[in-house]
């Protein structure tokens, strides 16, 4: 009788941190220092590229070369050159392995970091929620960040406008 109980125990505690997740990082958090691995297969911190840039776009994305997100992605390598400009270095973020992302950047020439976030480091840092229940594909969104705080959120993480709405945001 106690075995049962424990596996029913253990077994809703399995099912609630399923469903269970941070709340999503919001404008004045203190944006975090995750590690992940990048399209090239190097270990990339996001406390080194907030060091290096006036600005950081950390953008998630369900899975590479489908369309919304090569439609997400495009959008900010079509507006790279004028991101740059204004100091922001982009950061591009899905649950692919490393083989996909570099795939994907080479495909649809990306000229930023793409990370492979297969232990969901990123995720759980920005409080990303899944795309779906029972999956590993992050939500659709963005975070700016400026002086180690996040500026700008964009929960909803625009797909062919997703640079427009960063260059909105920079120019207020």
């Amino acid at each position: 009788m106690k075995v049962t109980r424990l596996l029913a125990l253990l077994t809703t505690m399995s099912l609630f941190s399923v469903f269970a997740s941070a709340d999503p990082l919001k404008v004045g958090d203190a944006a975090p220092a995750a590690t992940g691995v990048t399209d090239t297969g190097a270990k990339l911190a996001l406390a080194d590229v907030y060091k290096k840039q006036p600005y950081t776009l950390v953008y998630f994305y369900p899975k590479a070369d489908t369309p919304g997100c090569t439609k997400q992605g495009c959008s900010l390598r079509d507006s790279y050159e004028a991101l740059t400009k204004k100091g922001v270095a982009v950061i591009g973020v899905s649950h692919d392995d490393v083989a996909a992302q570099a795939a994907f950047k080479a495909k649809y020439n990306l000229p930023f970091t793409l990370i492979a976030d297969m232990d969901k480091a990123f995720m759980n840092a920005f409080g990303v929620p899944s795309a779906m229940p029972m999956t590993d594909m992050a939500h659709r969104s963005a975070y700016l960040i400026k002086d180690g705080k996040i500026v700008y959120a964009d929960y909803k993480g625009t797909t062919d406008k997703q640079a427009d709405a960063i260059l909105a945001e920079l120019s207020k």
